[in-house]
């Protein structure tokens, strides 16, 4: 039987969307081609139709789910003031319901440490789309300069992966903690005179003792 164009294109999407959401729950290497065209509702002999190799599903089911992260960044930047559009960022990806859901969220947490261990393609498709999620992030950084705006946001979203990381690895309150302290941090929620005041215990403890 012959399919036309769109429909092979739909089965197409269709694979890289299921993958997408699979290697995120799984990891890169947790699930096979069979269980991948199985979750499609399509045959393991498909599967070369639509892609030449497994490495290049999962280049194109990563970078379709980092376009995702960008396009819900878009979606809350449109929704947000501009003076409040880095900290609805911030909130969203440091909430319960993205550490609970590795399946539809970031992809960055889920795969980055299997990305490392990828072809050279596949981690050149990694940078590319990251480049593109800290110059989104940069971008609801109004009033720095370009520089600081970037490096503010090569911060921010390595302490936002890292949190999500670990919170999902804790479990429990100690999970919740560290999201909100991620959050603190990245929100300057702590307080400033409490840094001022372990700066000026530390001069007192460094002056010479009086000689009366």
């Amino acid at each position: 039987m012959r399919y036309s164009k769109d429909h092979k294109r739909e089965t197409h999407e269709r694979i890289v969307r299921k993958a997408s959401v699979k290697l995120r729950e799984r990891g890169a290497h947790g699930i096979g081609v069979a269980d991948l065209m199985k979750e499609a509702g399509l045959t393991h002999g498909g599967f070369y139709a639509h892609f030449p190799s497994r490495e290049a599903l999962v280049v194109e089911a990563f970078a379709y789910a980092m376009d995702r992260s960008a396009a819900r960044w878009e979606r809350i930047a449109e929704e947000t003031p501009a003076d409040k559009r880095f900290a609805a960022i911030i909130d969203s990806y440091l909430s319960s319901a993205h550490r609970d859901n590795p399946g539809t969220g970031c992809a960055v947490p889920a795969l980055a440490a299997e990305i490392a261990r990828e072809g050279s393609k596949t981690r050149k498709v990694f940078a590319e789309k990251l480049e593109r999620m800290i110059d989104r992030l940069a971008g609801q950084l109004p009033g720095r300069s370009r520089k600081a705006a970037r490096e503010q946001a090569l911060a921010s979203l390595a302490t936002m992966v890292g949190a999500v990381i670990l919170g999902r690895a804790g479990g429990g309150e100690f999970s919740d903690e560290i999201l909100a302290a991620s959050r603190k941090a990245l929100l300057g929620g702590f307080a400033p005179e409490k840094a001022d005041g372990r700066k000026r215990a530390a001069r007192k403890a460094a002056k010479p003792p009086s000689q009366d």
